[in-house]
C-alpha cells in the first residue's frame, strides 16, 4: 500500500557509497522485474498471522548522496491488487467493511524527510494516504545494497517497515480483539537509475 515506498529514506546511507558510484539521480522502482514488494502482517485473533501483499504499484525515488535531505520517494498502490492467498478473505478485506477499494482505489505515500540513525539506516517520514485518510508515518529503513547489474543498469535496494494503527485510517476493527488493531507494513524494492 504504502508506501507501500519508504525505503528510499535509506537513501540516507550515502556513506556506504563512494561518489564515483552513486550520484544524484532518479530511480524507478523495478516492479516489472518483480524486485519490489509491498507486504503486511496482521494478527489473526492472537492465534496466528495473516500475511498479504499488494501486487500492483508504481513508484520512484531521487537519491542525492551529497545532500540526503533532498532525497525523496513516492509510491502509488492499486488497493484492489491485494492478495492474502485466500480469495474470499481478499474480497472481504476489499469490501466497505475494511479497505472499501471501490471508494478508495489507491493508496499513496510521499516522503517528507529523512533522519540518519547510523551507517546504512535511518528513519523516513512521509504522508501515507489510505482509505481516504492521510497521516504522517515514520519508517525504519535499511540500505540493502547498490551497484551495477548484468544488463548495464545501476541499481539501489532498500527495505523499510512500520506499524500502522488501522483506526488512524478510519478502518473499524472494533469487532476484533485489540491484537488485530495494528498491522506491520513491510516494503522492499530495487530502483533502476534513470
Amino acid at each position: 500500500m504504502f508506501k507501500k515506498t519508504a525505503v528510499a529514506a535509506a537513501l540516507g546511507a550515502s556513506a556506504m557509497l563512494s561518489l564515483s558510484q552513486a550520484q544524484a539521480a532518479e530511480y524507478v522502482i523495478d516492479t516489472e522485474g518483480q524486485h519490489a514488494f509491498v507486504q503486511f502482517k496482521i494478527s489473526h485473533l492472537g492465534y496466528s498471522y495473516i500475511l498479504g501483499d499488494f501486487e500492483e504499484f508504481t513508484g520512484s525515488f531521487n537519491y542525492d548522496p551529497e545532500n540526503v535531505a533532498d532525497s525523496s520517494v513516492n509510491m502509488t498502490v492499486d488497493v484492489s491488487s491485494l492478495d492474502t492467498n485466500h480469495a474470499e478473505r481478499d474480497k472481504h478485506i476489499l469490501s466497505d467493511d475494511f479497505l472499501d477499494a471501490s471508494q478508495y482505489p489507491e493508496a499513496t505515500f510521499e516522503s517528507t524527510g529523512f533522519e540518519s540513525t547510523g551507517e546504512g539506516e535511518g528513519k523516513l517520514t512521509g504522508n501515507l494516504t489510505l482509505h481516504g485518510v492521510t497521516n504522517e508515518i515514520t519508517m525504519d529503513v535499511n540500505h540493502i545494497g547498490g551497484g551495477d547489474d548484468p544488463w548495464g543498469n545501476y541499481r539501489q535496494g532498500f527495505e523499510g517497515s512500520t506499524m500502522l494503527d488501522l483506526s488512524d485510517y478510519d478502518i473499524d476493527m472494533s469487532k476484533f480483539p485489540p491484537v488485530m488493531h495494528e498491522l506491520e507494513l513491510y516494503v522492499v524494492f530495487e530502483g533502476i537509475r534513470q
